[in-house]
């Protein structure tokens, strides 16, 4: 037998260790954050999963996410964001004007998206609407830009009314 032969087939029996295997890479983690409970809010929550779908990202196949609810115990959420932020997670998703405010307290450096039902700039969130700055970013269901265009079109198809109405459904009022 070969010397190369010989030394090959010793090196195809023997046992590598782990570390010399490729290493799989690691799912990124996303902080969910909200001031709400699971049950309490499922429809933003069905929202969020099926956009990270519509992006490929699948919960437990191409991304984790971990779950912080303050079950309307807005105390809690400072507690609750700093233990996103230990866990290093890649980007909180922050849903509620109280849950952004305790992220933003607990880092400057990850990401955090938000979902607010009020104004970001009144509620502190952002500077301005065009440039929210540092490392917030997100939306907002109370549309501070177009609602006054709104009134402004409703004024031009009726240029003499003197009142307006809206119609709104007050039970999907302020859950954000």
């Amino acid at each position: 037998m070969r010397r190369r032969e010989f030394i090959a087939g010793i090196a195809s029996a023997a046992p590598w260790p782990l570390t010399a295997r490729a290493q799989q890479p690691t799912m990124p983690v996303i902080g969910y954050l909200s001031n709400a409970s699971a049950n309490l809010d499922p429809q933003v929550l069905t929202a969020f999963r099926g956009g990270l779908n519509s992006l490929g990202f699948v919960e437990g196949r191409r991304v984790a996410v971990i779950y912080r609810w303050a079950e309307g115990q807005n105390e809690r959420l400072p507690g609750l964001a700093s233990d996103l932020v230990r866990r290093q997670v890649a980007i909180i998703a922050a849903v509620g004007t109280q849950s952004v405010h305790a992220a933003k307290a607990a880092t400057t450096s990850i990401p955090i998206v938000f979902l607010v039902g009020g104004d970001p700039v009144e509620g502190g969130i952002a500077p301005s609407l065009n440039r929210p700055a540092g490392n917030v970013t997100g939306a907002t269901l109370f549309d501070v830009e177009v609602t006054p265009k709104l009134v402004e079109f409703m004024h031009e198809l009726v240029p003499g009314a003197a009142r307006l109405a809206f119609l709104t459904n007050p039970t999907n009022c302020g859950k954000i």
